[in-house]
């Protein structure tokens, strides 16, 4: 296990296949609804392939005349040729093959002009019939050029292209069909991806916690209350931005470069292989912005890492700034701080700044090959208007999925990197849950057995201690700083394993007991009493099913009387910490609170040190009626607290040096006598 918790500059891979792996677990119960996403994705690019071919046909089939004519030393196999005669023939384009049109462009066989056929019983060959200086007559009907036709009275070109008109009316009515269902299946798509997101950071967000509250406390003493939860903020964002933006636009952008590359290789291979000729350029740009984007997203990270510890620690310790008048320096080293991320931050937006105009270059380059070569190979007849209309489409849709994909590194690396540090800690061991026995009752015998304990290494903080307190006895122990007095507490607790020896309580091992339940037999009073956001009820029963009655009467015998004055009683509002609170009144809250849950042990840690005499009186008071009926260990660096402790142990070293009443260490003469002394004087 590392000594220091799983630091917030981590960047990670860009992709790690085993981390995403762990990330769609997450997404199983909801696979259904993304299996639905991922289909409208589908259809989504479908749609948007569809739009520029529609565009074509319009133009290919409708707005431009159906035939040309040809000039072949045989009649062709396609394209339903009526023979003008001289080798020259009358083909329907839209029923020949790209490859042989051109062909026929290439050996100038193919005339530019296009032609309107119309055959004989067709309601618009009187009209060719009454312009025969327009139409000529061909086998079956009559045809005329488009140049020609132009010149026609605007009513007879509109009955003459009746037909035609009517088919660009549908292929509008399709097209606007198609961008409504893209509407729709977008508004669809987009819910159910966020719904989903939302289900997914819900889940993992109660995983973490719930994993969190199992972890030992070891794990707490060296990772960083804000970087805990940053795990279950910003990196569950950053993972379902990833869920709900990255996954299905990769695959979204994928499944569409894929479509418009295959659609313009169908289209005209010639003119998409002049497009393509951009693509080493376009994967250079795209490596590059990798790659710098990558070290500035490191920085930026970094920078954010040293920005929000610093507030926190200058927020955690005003008073001290303050009170030592250090405000203009904690603003410079702020001004500092800040100064770094704000350049890291402009360095990143620079690289964007960059990326995304030559990427706009590029597509606009691209549109001007297409323009050029294209528009050459349309007026040569190699290539229909429409094809170049709809490839123009093409070639700005291209675009937009590279520049997508190349600008999701940046999503994609950093929920690479929160997902590393999210099962960092999930794979954090919990704490053992012990060996599950659960006693009918507890008597509250206590005994340490030779225990030996360091909390790195061999640095021994404990060392062969041993000691027993019988049910029902009043135990305190003494010692100077650092002699091991709250290793004890937290040993007994079980907050840390101990490397030799045992401590039993009634005989058991505690490591056979099932944890939850030997805790519950115990309750701590701390001398910094922790006070959680909520009601003074709500601190009394920590939200447990306790009764209310029942905490009441806890604080009453405790003599928290000062609750019933406030307007609002046991429902008013505590703030963070207990701040409106006097360190006293926090104290008997404290013991109300221990007192409530009815526990066998009563564990004192400096219970009393930082009241004054008044309220230590009201608290001994209390405490001796808490004490009856129950196993008690006081720790305390005020010695008077202590006097009327059935038995007194003096530790330094991590050893038990001394032993007994405190009557009987004064007349010792040894450590406790000399603590005692030592206080006495200080207080007079």
């Amino acid at each position: 296990m590392s000594e220091t918790f799983h630091d917030d500059e981590i960047v990670g891979k860009a992709f790690d296949a085993r981390l995403t792996r762990r990330m769609l677990r997450f997404l199983k119960p909801y696979r259904a609804i993304f299996a639905v996403c991922m289909l409208l994705t589908m259809v989504l690019a479908g749609i948007e392939l569809a739009l520029p071919y529609l565009t074509k046909t319009a133009i290919d089939a409708y707005m431009t005349l159906p035939y040309a004519v040809v000039t072949l030393d045989r009649t062709p196999a396609s394209g339903d040729p009526v023979d003008l005669g001289a080798g020259r023939y009358l083909v329907r384009t839209a029923a020949v093959d790209a490859e042989t049109l051109r062909a026929w462009q290439a050996a100038d066989a193919l005339a530019p002009d296009r032609y309107l056929y119309v055959v004989n019983g067709d309601s618009r060959a009187r009209i060719a019939a009454r312009y025969p200086n327009v139409f000529s007559e061909a086998p079956g009907g009559f045809f005329a050029a488009e140049s020609a036709i132009h010149k026609l009275p605007a009513r007879d070109t509109e009955d003459l292209r009746g037909g035609a008109l009517s088919s660009i009316l549908r292929l509008a009515l399709l097209y606007a069909f198609g961008l409504l269902a893209r509407f729709l299946f977008g508004v669809v798509q987009v819910y159910l991806l966020e719904y989903t997101g939302q289900r997914v950071m819900y889940d993992m967000r109660r995983e973490i916690f719930a994993h969190v509250l199992r972890l030992p406390v070891p794990f707490f003493d060296r990772a960083p209350v804000g970087r805990l939860v940053t795990r279950a903020t910003n990196d569950v964002a950053a993972i379902n931005e990833f869920f709900t933006s990255m996954l299905v636009s990769l695959f979204r952008d994928g499944f569409l470069v894929i479509g418009i590359i295959v659609v313009m290789l169908r289209l005209d291979w010639r003119l998409a292989l002049v497009v393509f000729a951009l693509f080493p350029l376009i994967a250079l740009s795209a490596w590059q912005f990798r790659n710098r984007v990558r070290a500035a997203f490191r920085e930026v990270r970094r920078q954010i890492a040293r920005l929000n510890a610093y507030i926190q620690e200058s927020i955690s310790g005003i008073r001290i700034i303050q009170v030592f008048v250090q405000e203009a320096m904690a603003n410079r080293r702020f001004l500092e701080i800040n100064k770094a991320k704000y350049d890291a931050d402009y360095r990143q937006i620079v690289t964007f700044a960059i990326f995304r105009p030559l990427m706009s270059f590029l597509s606009s380059l691209a549109v001007a090959l297409v323009l050029w070569y294209g528009g050459l190979r349309t007026l040569g007849g190699g290539l229909t208007l429409g094809a170049l209309v709809a490839f123009l489409q093409y070639v700005r849709m291209l675009f937009d999925p590279v520049v997508n994909l190349s600008e999701g590194y940046n999503v994609l690396q950093a929920a690479m990197a929160s997902a590393e540090r999210i099962f960092v800690l999930l794979d954090e061991p919990q704490e053992a849950p012990g060996g599950g026995q659960k006693p009918a009752r507890v008597e509250g015998r206590i005994q340490f057995k030779n225990v030996w304990f360091a909390y790195k290494d061999e640095a021994w903080v404990l060392k062969d201690v041993s000691f027993d307190v019988a049910p029902g006895e009043r135990v305190a122990i003494v010692g100077p700083t650092g002699s091991g007095k709250t290793t004890i507490i937290r040993l007994l607790l079980r907050m840390y394993p101990i490397q030799k020896g045992q401590i039993l309580v009634d005989g058991i091992p505690i490591d056979d007991y099932d944890l939850a339940y030997l805790r519950s037999q115990m309750a701590v009073v701390l001398q910094d009493v922790f006070l959680f956001s909520g009601t003074v009820m709500d601190n009394i029963r920590l939200r447990s099913d306790i009764p209310e009655e029942k905490a009441i009467e806890a604080a009453r015998f405790v003599s928290a009387d000062f609750v019933e004055q406030y307007p609002n009683g046991y429902a008013t509002e505590v703030k963070e910490r207990g701040a409106t609170l006097s360190v006293g009144e926090r104290q008997l809250l404290s013991y109300a609170r221990a007192v409530a849950f009815e526990p066998k042990i009563l564990v004192l840690d400096e219970a009393t040190a930082s009241i004054d005499s008044h309220t230590e009186n009201v608290i001994q008071t209390s405490l001796k009626r808490i004490q009856q009926g129950r196993t008690s260990i006081a720790i305390a660096h005020r010695l008077s607290t202590i006097r009327e402790s059935d038995r007194i142990l003096v530790v330094s070293q991590g050893q038990i040096v001394e032993e007994g009443t405190h009557d009987e260490l004064l007349r010792t003469g040894g450590l406790y006598a000399a603590l005692y002394n030592l206080q006495f004087g200080e207080a007079t």
